[in-house]
């Protein structure tokens, strides 16, 4: 999720949108000339300028699509979803400059939620919001806990789809310059998902999944916690307690034990808030596959 769309859609859309209100005001080419012996620029402004203009406000201002790059929030999501994402949840802002102009409403515990990555923001992440501004956010012997009151977690018996499951790793160079082959990424996500563990969350009216990997912790060497206090982070990073300042929100991937998720970079502010995510509408395998509907659904 690491371009927005509306760097290229904007600039093109007001510009031809000049074109034609010049046309119509000045110019007149279509009125004098007749359909088509206008100017090359001119025929595009009548031709694409509408169609651009509702694809704007409707990206902009109703419902995005998005695809999901990565495994963070599996068995949620999986690489390779395209999912919509309500744009007027978290309040109408405007393309580009993000400034919002008319509040509609605030994220709840247990939202999945898209937004502009803090330390970049011209990439867009999608996490799981936990904390909400004021809250507590605490983790201590496998429990969480939001104001000292533990999430409710059931352990589950579930057993995710093989084929989604060779899919949480993909194929080519990995960061450590190891390159995978097709048959060796699907057998690492296979040899993972042994040792998968899965439980159901419950936060507010959202009930949810979510993923731990038994003895890996990818909170250990978290940098965001670790630069807590040392009283409230241990050196292995599986006990912690936050605070949630005003106007911020801390987030995690449901895929607990590989998200690079708030534990390493802090909180989310209220400004890069993009949407909530409400629905997976197609699901595209890597590689030169066929997209499926199988997934089509809505997001817990």
């Amino acid at each position: 999720m690491d371009f927005d769309f509306n760097l290229i859609l904007v600039p093109i859309t007001i510009g031809l949108g000049v074109i034609w209100l010049l046309d119509k005001l000045t110019l007149k080419q279509r009125k004098t000339r007749g359909r088509g012996e206008e100017s090359l620029l001119v025929r595009w402004a009548y031709d694409f300028f509408p169609v651009l203009a509702i694809v704007l406000v409707v990206r902009s201002f109703l419902i995005e699509p998005f695809n999901i790059p990565s495994s963070s929030m599996v068995p949620t999501l999986y690489t390779g979803d395209f999912i919509a994402v309500n744009k007027y949840a978290y309040g109408v802002r405007l393309p580009l400059t993000y400034n919002k102009v008319l509040d509609t409403g605030e994220p709840e515990h247990g939202d999945v939620a898209v937004f502009r990555y803090p330390e970049n923001p011209s990439i867009y992440y999608i996490k799981r919001v936990i904390g909400l501004p004021g809250d507590t956010v605490s983790y201590k012997d496998g429990i969480l806990a939001i104001n000292d009151v533990p999430v409710e977690t059931q352990p589950l018996d579930f057993v995710a789809d093989t084929e989604l499951t060779s899919q949480l790793y993909l194929p080519g160079q990995t960061s450590t310059g190891e390159v995978l082959s097709e048959e060796d990424a699907a057998a690492m996500g296979q040899q993972e998902e042994g040792g998968a563990q899965y439980f159901q969350e419950t936060q507010g009216d959202n009930e949810h999944l979510v993923r731990y990997l038994g003895n890996t912790n990818s909170a250990q060497y978290a940098p965001f916690l670790q630069q807590q206090a040392p009283e409230v982070v241990s050196s292995a990073g599986t006990e912690w307690r936050i605070s949630v300042p005003e106007k911020q929100y801390f987030v995690m991937g449901d895929n607990r034990d590989r998200s690079a998720d708030g534990r390493f970079w802090g909180f989310v502010p209220d400004d890069n808030l993009a949407g909530k995510a409400v629905y997976i509408w197609m699901h595209k395998p890597p590689g030169l596959n066929l997209p499926t509907f199988e997934r089509n659904g809505t997001i817990d």
